[in-house]
């Protein structure tokens, strides 16, 4: 940590601060400078902070290998079309089958929300510091926007300090502006502190150093204004463009992606080569796409299936199927995540096509939508090692390909889409976003999560539907789901607010209603 000399600040400056001291409720004294660290912060052995931070980054995307499986490989991975289900056991309660029993889809509502509020408010009680509170904040929202993504409205501004969530629900459109206020106020205090690292001993993403942080909330605040784009036009430009403009602005190059380091071994390879043989498998959405463009990326990130039919193939396992038995649905293609992977939760190629879409919709996002499409494919290819990202862009013939099941099971008739890869400026808006959309989803990989978001928002990328549905006629293979219904625990536990909640969503509590932002 180094020696901190104390700043003058504007009182604007100064009332950011107080602000988010009020959120946070942890100041008792202010003689000292508000926004500057102090000795106390430089001298501090951080233990309590840094276990209290880095359990706080362990909910973004869950580290603990159970959540991580219902939340990213089975919702997000069935959802987002990157993953299928490689166990029979599954069939009938799964979510690709539109049928997760309850203790499935409650694990993204009772075990995100609860932990989120308990370690931030650990983090705020083992530090009185601006710049560690500010970068919790930031954290919090990364992982609380998940949660009300899936659900709509959820319980978040009146959460109990020890995290219960017996409280009342806020409508979707509220947490989305109290979330813009908490990451507006952690990026100015942050902002004002740009140069103040901390003890990487509290941080797994980017070892303290508050740039990156600034970064990362920039992305983030981003990412969250493309999501309610069609909801909330004049809010989504704004918070969009005050990411561009903020002084250290947003994630441009791989150097800046935000990646967790892992303590022990990454939840994914656990899921998809240890449990059951393999409880997950590729699925058939992505490897079409990327087997019909030639996608180089294909050999860094899947192995090739070992069915007889496939020789030399990447072939996923289609979702939504009746799961064969093991020994045919582990040898489709499998994700080579190893051991000590670390945890992705944003790169540059993603906020790359996030301003390629906003520079779409007139946005002052900094460049134009073209150059913006192109950096994001090169971006991810660079990201996974492999060359060829010129010609991969240059290419305007080649589409998705036709999925024929290697094993005869579940092949697909016709082309999920005819989208080519190449930028074309005379296109129509709705093919220029389908290409954007198409390519991030390609980046993205394994967000399972921001994935089924983007389908959910836009139809885009085009994904085969389910061949067995268990909805009861509820949810449509076409659309697919559109949000997890709230845990049982809620109408037993919490039945007034859930009354209101349901009020809020408008629509029935189940599969099929959509989400605020995405109606």
């Amino acid at each position: 940590m180094k020696q901190i000399r104390n700043i003058i600040l504007s009182t604007v400056s100064v009332g950011l601060a107080m602000s988010l001291a009020g959120c946070t409720n942890s100041y008792e004294d202010y003689n000292q400078d508000p926004y500057g660290v102090s000795k106390k912060e430089t001298e501090r052995d951080a233990y309590s902070l840094g276990a209290a931070m880095i359990n706080l980054q362990s909910w973004v995307v869950p580290t603990d290998v159970n959540t991580n499986q219902f939340t990213e490989c089975l919702c997000g991975g069935s959802y987002g079309g990157y993953l299928s289900d490689s166990n029979a056991g599954f069939a009938g309660k799964n979510f690709a089958q539109y049928s997760p029993e309850n203790g499935w889809s409650r694990v993204l509502f009772r075990d995100f929300l609860p932990k989120l509020s308990i370690y931030f408010n650990e983090v705020k009680s083992a530090t009185d510091e601006p710049v560690p509170l500010a970068v919790a904040q930031i954290v919090k929202v990364a992982g609380i926007h998940r949660v009300t993504d899936a659900y709509g409205p959820i319980p978040y501004s009146k959460v109990g300090q020890n995290g219960e969530i017996t409280a009342p629900y806020d409508s979707q459109e509220d947490v989305y502006k109290l979330m813009f206020k908490q990451l507006d106020e952690a990026i100015a205090t942050l902002t004002a502190n740009r140069t103040f690292n901390f003890s990487p001993k509290a941080d797994k993403v980017y070892a303290g150093n508050v740039e990156k942080w600034i970064k990362f909330g920039n992305s983030l605040r981003l990412r969250l204004a493309v999501r309610i784009s069609k909801a909330a036009p004049a809010l989504a430009k704004q918070e969009a463009e005050a990411s561009i403009n903020n002084a250290v602005g947003v994630m441009t190059s791989n150097d800046d992606n935000a990646f967790m380091t892992l303590s022990n071994t990454n939840p994914f390879e656990v899921v998809m080569y240890e449990y059951n043989g393999g409880d997950s498998r590729v699925g058939a959405d992505i490897t079409t796409y990327m087997n019909g463009y030639n996608d180089p990326r294909r050999e860094a990130m899947f192995t090739q299936s070992t069915l007889e039919n496939a020789t030399n193939g990447y072939y996923g396992l289609r979702s939504g199927i009746q799961i064969p038995g093991a020994e045919i649905a582990h040898a489709y293609s499998n994700y080579k995540v190893k051991t000590d992977s670390k945890l992705m939760w944003m790169n540059a190629a993603e906020v790359a096509f996030l301003r390629a879409e906003g520079a779409l919709r007139n946005w002052n996002m900094g460049g134009t939508a073209s150059d913006f499409y192109k950096k994001g494919v090169e971006l991810s290819f660079e990201q996974w090692g492999v060359k060829g990202a010129a010609a991969y862009l240059a290419d305007n013939t080649r589409t998705p390909a036709v999925y024929t099941d290697p094993a005869g099971l579940n092949t697909y008739t016709g082309p999920v889409s005819t989208i080519t890869v190449a930028w074309d400026d005379n296109d129509t808006p709705d093919h220029k976003l389908e290409r954007i959309i198409t390519q991030k989803w390609l980046a993205m990989f394994p967000l399972g999560l921001e994935a089924w978001a983007d389908y959910r928002r836009t139809g885009y990328p085009k994904l085969m539907p389910v061949k067995v549905n268990n909805s009861g006629g509820v949810v449509s293979s076409e659309r697919g789901a559109r949000r997890l219904s709230y845990p049982q625990e809620e109408r037993r536990n919490n039945l007034e607010n859930y009354n209101a909640a349901v009020g809020m969503l408008g629509g029935a509590d189940n599969m099929a209603t959509d989400v605020w932002w995405a109606k």
